[in-house]
C-alpha cells in the first residue's frame, strides 16, 4: 500500500539543509552557536564545506552515508542548481521509502517502480509530475546509487539501466525507466507588453486599473525590477545574472545607445565559457538606480552594525587587472594576499568579495538582501513566485478564479522564461532591422516559418546552447556577434535612443502570439473588454 507523503500531511518527511557561506550567515548562526567556538575547526576536520547538503531523517538523525555522498567529488562538481534539485528529489524518495519502513541502501527495483507509479500515475497523488520531471529524479537517484555501488555501500543499484547513443555519438548508460512522454524543453515566452504588465502588477504593486495600490510596500522593489529587466533584455540565465559583481554591469554612455555590451564570466555559465551579452539601456538605468538607492541604504545599515567586519572568509579586493584574462587580487581577513582569474571565480567565491568604501567594507556582489548580505541565486525563485501569485490575485476576476483553464487573465513568468522571451524579441527585432536596412517588401519575404525557423531551434542558436555543432560554435557565433553589433548600431543611428523594449513592435508580437503556441500576450485594453491572455 502506498502512503501519501506530500506537502499536506502524511508521513513525516526527510529534509535537506545546506552548509551556509560565512558571508551569508549574518549574526543569527553566531548567536545560536555561541558555545561552539570551535565549530569551524570541527567542520574542517570533517571535510565539511559551504554548499554541502545535510540530509535529516524524520526522527532527526543525520545519515552519515548521505553526508559522504554530499561531500563526494561527483556531487560537488554539479552546478549549484543541480545539487539543489538532486538533493530535493532524493529527499522525496527517502520519504517514500520511510513510509515502507525501508532504508535507501535496501531499496529494490520494485520500490522504484512503485515510486514512479505514485509520482506519475496514481490518482490518489494530488501532485503528480510529468515525464521531464521524472527523468530528472531518475538522474538524481542514478547519481546516488552509482556512487554507492562504486564505494561498496550497496551491492547493486535498484535502478535498471540501459545503453543509448547520445547526440554526440557517444554510448551513454541511462535509467531504463526514463519517461517516453518527456518534453525535451519547456519553452515559455511572454511578449514585451506582457512583461511590462507582469512587472507593474507583480513587482511594483499596481492594481488592475494600472494605478499603485494604496499601502503597497514593496520589499526591495527596485532591486527586483532591475533584476527582471536585466534578464528580459539580456537573455542571461538566472545564475549568470544573479552572480554579477558591481563592476561587471555595463556603464551607460552619453551616446544614447539602446543596448550596452557586457561579459559574463565563464565559471557562472552552464558551458563554462565566457560570453558577451547585450542589455537594454533602460535596464542598466534600473540597476544604477537600485545601486544608488536601496542597495546603498542596506549596505550602510550593515556597516553601522559591523556586519561585514565580522564575516569569516571575506576577501577585500585590491585590484582587478585589465587585458584578455582579468585577474582579481585580494587581501583576506588575516592579511594574506591572493589572486584568481575573474573567469574562474565561482558564485560562492564571488559572495566573499568586498571593496573598501568611504564608510567601510562594501560587498561587490550586486544583488543584496535586506541585511546587506548577498542575495543567493536560488532565492530569486521566491521573488518570481510571489509576483505570479500577486498577478493571479489582482488580475483574475473573483468569479473566474481557478475555474476556467482555457481563459487566463494573469501572466505567469519564471527566470528562464525571461531568457526565452529575449530570444523571441531579438529574433523579431533583428529581422525587422534587416527589412529596414535592405528595404525588403512583404512580397520578397519567404514563408513565415521558413524565414524565422522553429522558435526553439532559434533559441538554441541565439543563446549558444550546448547542443550546437562544432561549426556553429567556432564560426557562426563570432559572425552573429559582428552582425548583432552592426544592427544595433544601425538601429540607434536610424531611430535614435528609443527606450527598449520598443513598444512600436507590440503589434508584431501580438500577431506572432496568435499564430504560435506557448506565447503569452496581454493587451492593456483587455481590462475594459474583459478578455484574457492570448
Amino acid at each position: 500500500m502506498l502512503i501519501y507523503f506530500g506537502r499536506d500531511g502524511g508521513v513525516p518527511g526527510w529534509r535537506v539543509f545546506w552548509v551556509p557561506q560565512d558571508a551569508v550567515r549574518g549574526g543569527v548562526r553566531r548567536a545560536i552557536l555561541a558555545d561552539w567556538a570551535d565549530l569551524a575547526v570541527r567542520e574542517d576536520e570533517a571535510g565539511v564545506r559551504a554548499g554541502d547538503p545535510i540530509f535529516l531523517s524524520p526522527d532527526h538523525r543525520v545519515d552519515p552515508l548521505l553526508s559522504q555522498y554530499g561531500q563526494s567529488k561527483r556531487f560537488r562538481e554539479y552546478t549549484t542548481e543541480t545539487r539543489r534539485n538532486y538533493a530535493t528529489d532524493i529527499c522525496l524518495f527517502l520519504t517514500f521509502l520511510s513510509g515502507r519502513g525501508r532504508v535507501w541502501t535496501a531499496a529494490t527495483e520494485r520500490d522504484v517502480e512503485d515510486y514512479e507509479h505514485w509520482r506519475r500515475f496514481a490518482e490518489g497523488n494530488p501532485h503528480r509530475v510529468g515525464g521531464s520531471k521524472w527523468d530528472r529524479e531518475l538522474a538524481a537517484f542514478a547519481s546516488l546509487y552509482r556512487w554507492a555501488v562504486i564505494n561498496h555501500y550497496v551491492r547493486r543499484s535498484p535502478l535498471a539501466m540501459k545503453q543509448v547513443v547520445g547526440r554526440e555519438g557517444a554510448v551513454l548508460t541511462v535509467p531504463a525507466a526514463r519517461a517516453k512522454d518527456a518534453r525535451p524543453s519547456n519553452v515559455h515566452w511572454l511578449t514585451p507588453r506582457t512583461w511590462r504588465r507582469w512587472i507593474e502588477v507583480g513587482l511594483r504593486g499596481h492594481s488592475r486599473d494600472g494605478a499603485p495600490e494604496p499601502g503597497w510596500v514593496g520589499r526591495l522593489e527596485d532591486r527586483n525590477v532591475a533584476f527582471v529587466r536585466l534578464l528580459v533584455t539580456s537573455g542571461l540565465r538566472r545564475a549568470e545574472g544573479g552572480s554579477l559583481l558591481t563592476f561587471e554591469v555595463p556603464v551607460r554612455q552619453v551616446d544614447g545607445a539602446r543596448y550596452y555590451r557586457g561579459k559574463v564570466a565563464a565559471e557562472v555559465t552552464r558551458s563554462k565559457k565566457p560570453r558577451t551579452f547585450y542589455v537594454a539601456a533602460d535596464a542598466v538605468g534600473e540597476i544604477e538606480a537600485y545601486v544608488e538607492s536601496s542597495r546603498a541604504w542596506v549596505v550602510r545599515q550593515a556597516q553601522k552594525k559591523g556586519r561585514y567586519d565580522r564575516l569569516r572568509g571575506r576577501r577585500v579586493v585590491t585590484e582587478v587587472t585589465r587585458g584578455r584574462k582579468p585577474m582579481v587580487r585580494w587581501r583576506d581577513e588575516t592579511g594574506v594576499t591572493g589572486e584568481r582569474a575573474l573567469d574562474d571565480l565561482t558564485a560562492r567565491e564571488r559572495m566573499r568579495l568586498f571593496a573598501e568604501g568611504p564608510r567601510g567594507l562594501e560587498p561587490l556582489w550586486l544583488w543584496l538582501n535586506e541585511q546587506g548580505l548577498p542575495f543567493q541565486v536560488h532565492s530569486w525563485e521566491g521573488v518570481f513566485t510571489a509576483a505570479n501569485r500577486r498577478c493571479e490575485r489582482v488580475l483574475t476576476p473573483p468569479n473566474r478564479m481557478g475555474f476556467d483553464p482555457h481563459q487566463v487573465f494573469a501572466p505567469y513568468a519564471t527566470p528562464h522564461s525571461a531568457r526565452h522571451s529575449f530570444a523571441l524579441f531579438m529574433l523579431v527585432v533583428l529581422n525587422t532591422f534587416m527589412d529596414l536596412k535592405y528595404g525588403l517588401s512583404p512580397e520578397e519575404r519567404r514563408d513565415f516559418r521558413q524565414l524565422y525557423g522553429d522558435p526553439w531551434f532559434m533559441v538554441q542558436c541565439l543563446l549558444g546552447h550546448a547542443s550546437r555543432e562544432t561549426t556553429v560554435d567556432r564560426y557562426l557565433a563570432p559572425v552573429a556577434d559582428l552582425q548583432l553589433r552592426s544592427m544595433l548600431a544601425g538601429a540607434t543611428e536610424a531611430a535614435g535612443p528609443t527606450a527598449a523594449p520598443m513598444p512600436e513592435l507590440d503589434v508584431v508580437f501580438a500577431r506572432i502570439a496568435r499564430e504560435s503556441e506557448g506565447i503569452q500576450d496581454l493587451d492593456d485594453r483587455m481590462w475594459t473588454a474583459g478578455g484574457g491572455i492570448a
